[in-house]
């Protein structure tokens, strides 16, 4: 059942995979329009209509990221420009795979130059534009536009004010009238007056108006999927385990028939779900969604969040305890002696209470976590899932009593389940402090230090499980049971294989959580650099931007002609400096020695950039047969070779040819963590590129 389960998610990614990375994308439509304004002035309006998960970027980035936006303005004497281009405020977030924080656009987006025209004028521009999604960039496009601005209009929309000294105010005045009623409902008097029945205008009001279509996204989940684990860990807690049988127990011996039992047990789970939402909603609705988007990136929040996490962690090692205050808990537990439904709901209401100090670190790390995902729902979603966990046994054994026989006594075991919790709550602290690190970029916590201390909390879970020492509300450990043992042994096994990473290994199974490799006292380190490295011809023109550790040619020339002269096969990897998918198949698949040797030896990687901004000569620049554009940059002729040639314009994108034809001689490859499929894929357009001698 297993192997079927697996062959269907192979398939799955495979076909995904086919269907996300072999095909021309062009998810974002430009539109325009042109609005003339009472004060004589017109707005240039630029609309990026984005499909769905794809971004733009926006206008002011710093360097050595993605590509911002760009618009250029054709000068004329004919009109002058009043002040720069206003775009709305982008959301802005920390990138760890550019080391810095980004701003960008979603959804429909809207640009906007003010000018003033002297005369009747055709304005000519274009837009500069690099568009990703979570999983792939496209190269930088160009998108020319044109506005047609005629003066008759501008006095048109201008308020026709008469002679107050001469002449009496006409309420009748058509004039007036019209543009009384075009003044903005929201009451703003220098309200845009459009071009009501133009094309331009229509897509553009349709733009603006159109709903926003939220879904939600995998984060969502996973924040759910993390309550709901919370939830699981919250039940073998003290303050929580014993409290199951004695309720149960209570609701089956106070009904009159089963069913009562069954129906006020659900009540009581359905009321501790309420309870824990209701606080979830709570956080959200204080906060907003933009606040906690703030929260991810927010160098300060991490630093205070991270102070929580160390407070959580010494709570549950048992030097003091987070309770509410007793009158909360009192007031409650009279409430639950009512009966009825108001009764059951106060029961549920009086366990939230009375266990906040077993489940109080649990739900601040779960609202903390979701906070700083972004997402709007997040602490919701984090406290559906924490409560569902919750609420399960209680409505599951009173359905069915007879389960409760198989649950474990309670004992120290239950504190030993609290405290491993503690070491697990300093562990995640130290990430937060480490977002906050790079961010600010103190190197205060660099990769071998992060790593270290990650090992050095793995070893000590190990040993307290094992009972080398003991917390102040542990029990005496006259044995150790069979599982305590192999979970001890896991702890060590991880701590030992995090061990190198404080030397540079990659240790790929906690990427994501310490600092980059480069963002380390060493950033060489004693486990980067290695594989079979060929030494570099002098009689070539060798690439300038090259993956670590791998020889590559920048042009196709080149790198055709070098691979003539040493018979190999060539490998195209079309990259970009903006993309993030391109820099995490460097790092995680190209450093492996294996496919360094690969790389090196046994075929020509040719990295074509497709967002080089640099000019090509003029004698180079073309109009595309493939796209009908001008192609006068570097990268956009690598764009377009792409495209023409291989139907595709996402990157990572690898294809093996030879030297006589662009046709793949085994397929293509895209971003896919997996080594050895990497592997496999070059060594079998290797073979092939031999069979065809």
């Amino acid at each position: 059942m297993k192997k079927f389960a697996y062959t269907l998610t192979a398939l799955f990614i495979l076909v995904t995979t086919l269907f996300s990375s072999a095909q021309i994308y062009d998810p974002v439509d430009w539109k325009t329009s042109v609005e003339y304004r009472k004060d004589g002035k017109v707005d240039l309006c630029m609309v990026a209509v984005i499909e769905d998960h794809w971004h733009i970027y926006a206008l002011e980035l710093d360097e050595g990221g993605p590509i911002p936006t760009e618009f250029i303005i054709e000068e004329s004497p004919k009109f002058t420009k009043i002040g720069s281009i206003k775009e709305p405020t982008p959301i802005e977030e920390f990138d760890p795979n550019f080391d810095m924080q980004v701003r960008y656009h979603g959804d429909g987006v809207k640009f906007v130059q003010t000018v003033e025209i002297s005369e009747d004028v055709i304005i000519k521009g274009n837009v500069y534009f690099m568009v990703c999604n979570d999983e792939m960039c496209l190269p930088p496009e160009q998108v020319d536009f044109e506005f047609d601005v005629r003066k008759s209009k501008v006095t048109a929309a201008m308020p026709q004010v008469e002679d107050k000294a001469t002449t009496e105010p006409d309420n009748d005045n058509p004039v007036v009238d019209e543009v009384e009623e075009s003044t903005d409902e929201s009451g703003a008097s220098d309200a845009e007056v459009t071009e009501e029945n133009s094309p331009e205008a229509e897509a553009m009001a349709e733009v603006v108006a159109a709903p926003v279509k939220v879904e939600p996204s995998m984060s969502i989940w996973l924040i759910f999927v993390a309550g709901f684990g919370g939830g699981l860990l919250a039940l073998f807690m003290p303050c929580i385990f014993p409290m199951i049988p004695l309720t149960v127990s209570f609701f089956t011996k106070q009904s009159k028939t089963k069913s009562e039992g069954i129906r006020k047990a659900i009540i009581y789970g359905i009321s501790i779900i309420g309870i824990y939402v209701v606080l979830g909603m709570s956080i959200t609705l204080i906060f907003g969604s933009d606040a906690l988007n703030a929260m991810a990136t927010n160098p300060y929040v991490n630093f205070a969040f991270f102070g929580l996490f160390v407070v959580f962690a010494i709570s549950f090692f048992g030097a003091f305890e987070i309770t509410l205050p007793s009158s909360w808990v009192n007031k409650a537990e009279n409430a639950s002696n009512r009966g009825g439904l108001i009764g059951v709901f106060f029961m549920a209401f009086t366990l939230a209470l009375v266990s906040f100090s077993c489940t109080g670190p649990i739900i601040g790390t779960l609202l903390v976590d979701a906070s700083s995902k972004g997402e709007f729902l997040g602490p919701v979603m984090g406290m559906f899932g924490f409560s569902l966990a919750l609420a399960l046994p209680f409505m599951l054994f009173a359905a069915f009593p007879g389960w409760m026989n198989s649950l474990p006594k309670s004992g120290g075991w239950l504190n030993t389940v609290k405290v491993t919790l503690g070491f697990l709550e300093l562990a995640f602290a130290m990430k937060f402090f480490s977002t906050a690190d790079l961010v600010l970029q103190l190197h205060w916590l660099e990769r071998e230090l992060f790593i270290a201390i990650w090992v050095g909390i793995s070893f000590v879970i190990a040993l307290y499980l094992l009972g080398m020492f003991r917390m102040p509300h542990d029990s005496p450990v006259d044995r150790i049971g069979v599982s305590r043992m192999l979970i001890a042994v896991t702890f060590f096994i991880f701590g030992f294989y995090m061990l190198p990473g404080v030397w540079g290994a990659p240790v790929k199974l906690i990427a994501g959580f310490p600092p980059p490799q480069y963002y380390s006292e060493s950033p060489g380190g004693a486990y980067t650099g290695g594989g079979v490295v060929t030494a570099k011809d002098a009689d070539y023109d060798w690439g300038d931007h090259c993956p670590p550790g791998i020889n590559c040619f920048n042009d196709y020339e080149e790198g055709l002609q070098y691979a003539k002269d040493k018979d190999l096969p060539i490998m195209f990897d079309f990259t970009g400096h903006g993309c993030v998918n391109c820099r995490k198949m460097e790092e995680q698949v190209w450093s492996d020695e294996s496919v360094i040797e690969r790389l090196n030896n046994k075929v020509v990687v040719i990295s074509l950039y497709v967002d080089e901004r640099k000019d090509l000569p003029e004698s180079d620049v073309y109009v595309s047969d493939y796209s009908g554009k001008t192609v006068d940059q570097v990268g956009e002729k690598w764009s377009d070779f792409q495209a023409s040639n291989f139907g595709s314009n996402s990157q990572p994108y690898y294809v093996i040819v030879n030297h006589t034809e662009l046709t793949p001689l085994n397929g293509w490859a895209a971003f896919d963590p997996d080594i050895q499929k990497f592997n496999d894929w070059v060594d079998e357009g290797v073979r092939l590129y031999e069979a065809q001698k």
